[in-house]
């Protein structure tokens, strides 16, 4: 039986937003490779081979859970996570267009408020859980949320037209950009879905004795599923453009000496968002009577380490005052998102008293 304990759930979904925050910056180092070179070499770590691996490390008995588990569990947790995998690779190709600010505050925003709800709406437990000691600061929590989001919305979006004003980047193209995040957000918050439904998997895991680490076996179902998803897109391009054999041997003209860098940084974008994924799940068990404020919890703090992400990029590098004054807002006002939420969290553990 795992104890509650948000304070300590709320600091692993740090860690892993902070995972999930840097996860896209190694990519600036890659040279003479396609973005779906990039993308597949990545996407192959993230979400096929980490999951397997860390399941085999942390689930006892893999094998039997994985005969006992329900199929249609098991079923139903793939086919989401591939939808989630179209999600990721749209929210890949939005920062191409509009950089990581912006890309966040919109994906990540949507992901928030549909990811936390629907889970526990399609369950029907929703009203029963938001009748709870604490709830109201939790939904306080949630609004306060979205409203920094928004700010960080719409500062991303007064940062895009300083820097296009400034320096004319032919890289921003915002309404490819918007289209993308938008499609994005919504898909994302499928991920969300896919881990509740996954939850009878855990289930059998913890029978056998995997505790804190029982939701490294769903990821082994919802990240395979993005793994095939994101796969047929990356190699369609591959076919597309010709650029397959280039994930073994850079293109004429390019340094050669790149190419295990290309490998290394690819590696270590899949290492990065696979650890959110791991510290998500240590944090969420730990949520007790409101799990489902994980979901929120963790992307507001994503957003807030794409935030500093993106200052010590350097993205709001020539943006004016009112532009950083704008971000300075949407960060304080997601830090007390996270505070009301983590703190009706706490008084939902409390022993009722008479």
């Amino acid at each position: 039986m795992i104890s509650p304990n948000p304070l300590l759930g709320t600091a692993f979904h740090s860690i892993g937003a902070a995972f999930a925050a840097l996860c896209y910056t190694p990519q600036k180092r890659v040279k003479g490779w396609s973005w779906q070179s990039y993308w597949l070499v990545q996407a192959s770590f993230c979400w096929f081979l980490l999951p397997i691996l860390v399941a085999m490390l942390t689930i006892p008995e893999l094998g039997a859970v994985l005969r006992e588990a329900p199929r249609d569990s098991m079923l139903i947790t793939f086919v989401l996570g591939a939808v989630y995998g179209i999600g990721g690779t749209a929210f890949g190709i939005s920062i191409r267009y509009i950089g990581f600010s912006l890309t966040y505050a919109i994906a990540i925003g949507l992901s928030t408020l549909f990811g936390t709800l629907i889970p526990p709406f399609l369950a029907g437990t929703l009203g029963a859980t938001l009748s709870k000691p604490g709830a109201s600061w939790v939904v306080a929590g949630m609004v306060i949320g979205m409203v920094g989001i928004a700010f960080t919305g719409a500062a991303g979006r007064m940062k895009e037209r300083d820097l296009s004003a400034a320096t004319n980047l032919g890289g921003f193209s915002l309404v490819k950009g918007l289209l993308l995040s938008l499609l994005a957000g919504i898909l994302s918050a499928i991920y969300g879905v896919a881990l509740a439904k996954g939850q009878p998997i855990a289930d059998v895991a913890v029978k056998h004795g995997a505790d804190v680490y029982q939701g490294n076996v769903i990821y082994i179902f919802s990240n395979t599923g993005a793994f095939i998803s994101t796969s047929i897109y990356c190699l369609w391009l591959h076919f597309k453009h010709r650029t397959l054999g280039e994930i073994v041997e850079l293109p004429v003209g390019t340094e050669q000496a790149a190419l295990p860098v290309n490998w290394a940084m690819a590696v270590l974008t899949g290492c990065l968002w696979y650890g959110q994924f791991f510290f998500y799940n240590l944090g969420h068990v730990r949520m007790g009577n409101f799990q489902f404020t994980s979901w929120a919890i963790h992307m507001i703090m994503l957003i807030l380490f794409s935030i500093v992400v993106g200052v010590i990029l350097r993205e709001w590098r020539g943006s004016r005052i009112t532009t950083k004054a704008a971000v300075g807002v949407a960060f304080t006002v997601l830090v007390g998102a996270v505070l009301i939420m983590t703190y009706g969290n706490h008084l939902a553990e409390l022993p009722p008293t008479h």
